[in-house]
């Protein structure tokens, strides 16, 4: 007896043995869904490391300048996401949005810096 069913409409499944879904429609809709919850926490990720970035960059056009934490605060800058950190020889934390980034100062001041990342992004990895 052939008790085969489709994984999305549930229809009974006629031909190869191995088949999962009746079409191309449902095997599309099956697997969308599969990945909607984990695609829709990336987006909404990248969205604000996308934001971050575009404030750092329209703040910082010359490539390092200070910036009080409220004008970024201001402009909806959110703090908790970066891409990667570096340590100065200072023993200050830059935290960067690709190759745009800041340091805290006292008194609620930042450093805005940039870095070049063609030097990274050509180089061979080990």
């Amino acid at each position: 007896m052939n008790d085969r069913k489709c994984l999305q409409c549930f229809e009974q499944l006629r031909g190869r043995s191995d088949q999962k879904f009746c079409g191309d429609q449902c095997r599309s809709a099956y697997n969308n869904s599969q990945y909607f919850e984990t695609n829709a926490v990336i987006k909404s990720v990248n969205r604000i490391l996308k934001k971050n970035y575009s404030i750092l960059a329209s703040l910082n056009a010359m490539g390092k300048t200070t910036a009080n934490k409220s004008d970024l605060e201001k402009r909806g800058f959110s703090f908790e996401y970066f891409t990667y950190t570096t340590a100065t020889r200072n023993s200050h934390i830059n935290y960067f949005c690709y190759d745009w980034g800041y340091r805290e100062q006292e008194y609620n001041k930042l450093v805005l810096v940039h870095r070049d990342m063609t030097d990274d992004m050509t180089s061979p990895r080990a």
